[in-house]
């Protein structure tokens, strides 16, 4: 792996333990088993390379959900196995996180990969609602924009409550109770 790459994925595992704010540079050159002067060689600075690390992590989750998404089954099945599928609960969401740094909240160039991934997210699943309603799976009433959110909210809400009580049975407890509701 070049160093440009460690950097980048070291970047990418400390923004997810620490966020931006507590993600120094040092770390990430001892992280990356870089050389002091590695990161300014590849990267402009901080800002440069933590816009890197975000914009590969979203992609990755944008990839990861929609070979979930995009897989086999009816709406409702894909959005189960959308809400059920593997995931590291305690460690929270790499991009979800994020939202809660101020750092990141703050620059409109660092939240930019992150709302677009949200966005993304959002949209398509308000898409397979929708495709679901003309199915008949589910309600012609239900709003698919509304509906989506919510299962963004209860994933990352989710997070939440599996971090705060210590244990990823407050999360998959979420997941059930929305699937509950969401059930054809």
């Amino acid at each position: 792996m070049s160093t440009s790459e460690r950097l980048i994925e070291s970047t990418r595992e400390l923004l997810w333990e620490r966020g931006y704010v507590g993600t120094s540079p040092k770390a990430i050159l001892e992280r990356a088993g870089a050389g002091q002067g590695s990161m300014y060689h590849h990267f402009k600075g901080k800002p440069d390379l933590a816009l890197a690390a975000i914009r590969r992590t979203a992609a990755e989750m944008r990839a990861a959900a929609g070979r979930v998404l995009d897989g086999p089954g009816t709406p409702y099945e894909r959005i189960a196995a959308y809400l059920t599928r593997e995931r590291d609960v305690l460690r929270g969401c790499p991009v979800g996180r994020l939202t809660m740094d101020p750092d990141v909240v703050a620059s409109p160039e660092l939240r930019a990969p992150v709302d677009e991934t949200i966005a993304w997210l959002r949209t398509r699943l308000a898409g397979l609602v929708e495709e679901g309603k003309e199915q008949g799976q589910f309600a012609s009433g239900l709003d698919s924009e509304e509906i989506a959110s919510a299962i963004v909210a209860t994933v990352q809400g989710g997070y939440v409550l599996a971090r705060a009580s210590g244990s990823p049975a407050a999360f998959d407890a979420a997941v059930r109770g929305l699937l509950a509701l969401l059930a054809p």
